[in-house]
Order: structure tokens, then sequence, then C-alpha cells
């Protein structure tokens, strides 16, 4: 198994990731992941609402929407 973008519906990525949803660990994988992905710093990557909860929103300094979804879609 292995972390990947599971697709995408209007403007919602699924991501999946192997880490577990335990300490903060799968928030941690998916700023990794995403910062690997696009090819930014990891502190460029911030989750803004739903930490606890299985639905995110991130918000990525430094690329445009554009851009993330081309990133994202390769």
């Amino acid at each position: 198994s292995r972390s990947e973008i599971a697709g995408r519906e209007n403007d919602v990525y699924r991501v999946k990731l192997t880490d577990p949803p335990v300490e903060g660990r799968a928030n941690k994988a998916l700023i990794a992941f995403l910062a690997e992905k696009l090819g930014v710093p990891k502190r460029d990557i911030e989750i803004v609402s739903g930490k606890t909860g299985r639905l995110k929103t991130i918000r990525i300094r430094g690329l445009t929407a554009v851009e993330i979804a081309q990133a994202l879609e390769a």
C-alpha cells in the first residue's frame, strides 16, 4: 500500500495515505505527500480546517490553483 491521489470530484481531491490517523500521523503524512507531489517545502502547506476529520481544507502557499491541479493530476 502507498500514499496516492485516489481521484477528484469538483475541487475535492481524495488522497489515500498509509499512515493511521493516530496522534496526527496522517496529517503529517498528508503534508509530506503534498509537499513532495507539488515540489514545495512542507512549511508552505497548512491544514486550515479538519485536523481531526476526514475532510480537510488545505492552504498551499506559492502556487496557483491551476498549478496545483496540474501537479496533482500528473
